[in-house]
């Protein structure tokens, strides 16, 4: 039984199984708690949004109707025709009939008004409702409502929810929202009488509504002394007792409580000075995470059942081949290169079992190759001691032609001799990758100006101006020689004048830009644009151009050259760049990154290598 607990087999199935149950286990605590915290959190910010668009509802709709009665208040034909007294019959039905018109026009301002009635101080009530045949109440003046109008002192009265009319003695059915406030000649300041709108409480319920979360969510609107006003409730529900019930705060107004048995959320109503409460059961929230764990509880159980057959298939799978293969590579231990194992599993196995058949058959081979490679090294080593023996040999032929010279007097040949050896061995030197500082390379340029100059017979003053914290700048080996010598052979060399070759360098943001300028032939629009293309990869297109562009092609090639080598050790968008005039002269720049030997650059190129 050890040993069978020891097999691959046992302990792939055991391992898969393990870590399979137990990753699911871990994801299922974590999505479940985590999903706990997200429901409660998303129906506490559900709440509060709700909570407070309701009372942004509550204080738009209360401020529309303020609004209704000020527009009436303010109505200086009514305040007018109210005030009216000793006037003649005709004339009081015209008046009576011009302030219901003016009270009607109000009415149809807004869909949700039902009633609106002027009870003016002495004893005359205007109205325009509903139903019309209505029967006034006379004993108004005796009602709480009418003495709590009478007790303010103009601003807007709030009564809430009535079941019917207070003035229509017929308009018991419906209930009405009702609202009201004093009437003031606004020249005089004089009591004019009471006004009394009468409002369809299903926008007031509407808004209520969308407080409600779930199905046993119960909205209440109650006032400043936690009395109900309305509320969603079913009848005979018992209300909750609002004096033990928390406040919402005086700064947003805005109160949310889950701290007990249910979700308790509230909010003020500056404009009225009411409260809205909504309560919704805990158990209502907790049916969704109640369907979660379940359906979760059920994933879980299939997973692991579907988790135990697959443990045992890749289990079996990976461990069949994998005999097989060490089965076979004992016998190759033992000597024997001619098996081969034929399975048919995962990708993987398949291709470390072909890997191992195409070692065995190949071995031989193999061992054969290392024997010949080791031989062709061997032969490389030698070809490469023997081609520095002629680079060696030129060297000091060319220093012995120098101490010739020197012996014979010929100084100014001498000094050819001698610059034409530095040269050769600067070129023919490639160690590092060709790369080399902006020193090096000025001081090879002036040994080939040595030369130059000796051949022009002082037809060329050169002069080198760069300032000394430049000279470690790297950039690639024979960069400046080849653009100084096409600006001597192309630019100054066919002149009929002294020509002047100038070598400066300056830092351009942080890049280096080596300049060599002449004062040579230059070239046209034509020319510099083709050398341009051929900087830049561009291709002779037909045998007629080749043979007329062959000085602009022989002069391209060498910069392309350099610009070339500058791309491939820099990038973009170093390299050369050229501005000419036709009788003027070119200007070449180089444009090369500061770094400094050791620094970044060595680096970068270590990598492109």
């Amino acid at each position: 039984m050890g040993r069978h607990f020891r097999s691959i087999h046992s302990r792939l199935f055991l391992l898969f199984l393990c870590c399979m149950t137990g990753i699911l286990i871990l994801i299922s605590v974590v999505y479940y708690y985590r999903t706990i915290s997200i429901i409660h959190t998303k129906v506490n910010d559900i709440a509060e949004k709700n909570i407070s668009q309701t009372a942004g509802l509550f204080n738009s709709l209360l401020q529309g109707y303020n609004s209704l009665s000020k527009s009436l208040n303010s109505n200086y034909e009514l305040t007018r025709l109210l005030q009216e007294t000793h006037v003649k019959e005709t004339v009081a039905i015209e008046n009576e009939r011009t302030i219901t018109n003016i009270i009607g026009a109000a009415y149809y301002s807004r869909n949700d008004i039902t009633g609106i009635h002027i009870l003016t101080d002495r004893g005359k009530v205007y109205s325009y409702e509903r139903q019309f045949a209505g029967v006034i109440d006379n004993n108004y003046a005796q009602t709480s409502w009418y003495n709590e109008l009478n007790a303010s002192s103009g601003n807007m009265v709030w009564l809430g929810m009535m079941p019917g009319s207070p003035i229509n003695t017929l308009q018991q059915k419906e209930n009405v929202f009702v609202f009201g406030r004093k009437l003031y000649d606004l020249n005089t300041h004089k009591q004019l009488g009471i006004m009394v709108i009468e409002a369809n409480p299903s926008s007031i319920m509407e808004a209520m509504s969308n407080v409600t979360i779930s199905p046993g969510s119960r909205v209440y609107l109650i006032d400043q002394n936690n009395n109900i006003i309305a509320s969603t409730g079913k009848k005979g529900t018992e209300a909750p007792h609002f004096a033990s019930i928390p406040k919402p705060g005086a700064e947003d107004g805005i109160l949310v409580d889950d701290s007990s048995s249910q979700l308790v959320v509230a909010a003020n109503t500056p404009m009225a000075g009411w409260t809205i409460y909504g309560f919704t059961p805990k158990h209502d929230i907790q049916a969704e995470v109640n369907q979660t764990t379940q359906y979760l509880v059920i994933v879980l159980i299939v997973l692991i059942i579907v988790s135990t057959v697959l443990a045992t298939l890749v289990s079996r799978n990976i461990a069949s081949p994998l005999k097989l293969l060490i089965r076979e590579m004992k016998k190759v231990e033992m000597g024997n290169f001619s098996g081969s194992v034929n399975v048919d599993s995962f990708d993987e196995i398949n291709s470390l079992v072909s890997s191992f058949n195409r070692m065995v058959h190949r071995m031989d081979e193999l061992i054969e190759t290392i024997k010949v490679t080791t031989v062709s090294e061997k032969n490389a080593q030698l070809q490469a001691l023997q081609s520095q023996v002629n680079p060696h040999f030129l060297y000091n032929t060319l220093d012995m032609i120098y101490w010739m010279l020197d012996e014979k007097g010929n100084e100014r040949l001498s000094r050819v001799i001698l610059s034409l050896s530095q040269m050769f061995r600067y070129s023919s030197n490639w160690e590092e990758a060709s790369r080399t500082t902006l020193r090096q390379e000025l001081e090879q340029i002036r040994h080939y100006l040595t030369i130059i100059e000796n051949r022009l017979e002082d037809r060329l003053v050169p002069k080198i101006d760069v300032d000394p914290q430049w000279m470690d700048v790297t950039l690639p080996k024979m960069t400046i020689q080849p653009i100084i010598e096409n600006a001597v052979k192309y630019g100054l060399e066919p002149l009929d004048r002294q020509g002047m070759l100038l070598v400066t360098a300056e830092q351009v943001m942080d890049d280096l830009h080596v300049v060599v300028r002449d004062n040579g032939k230059g070239m046209n629009e034509d020319t510099l644009m083709r050398v341009r293309s051929l900087l830049e990869g561009g291709n002779r297109t037909s045998p007629k151009a080749e043979d007329r562009d062959g000085p602009v092609l022989r002069r391209g090639i060498g910069l392309s050259n350099v610009h070339e080598r500058i791309r491939m050790m820099f990038g973009s968008p170093h390299g050369l760049y050229l501005d000419s005039q036709e009788g003027e002269g070119t200007t070449v720049t180089i444009r090369l990154p500061i770094r400094h030997q050791g620094g970044m650059e060595d680096e970068h190129f270590s990598r492109g290598r």
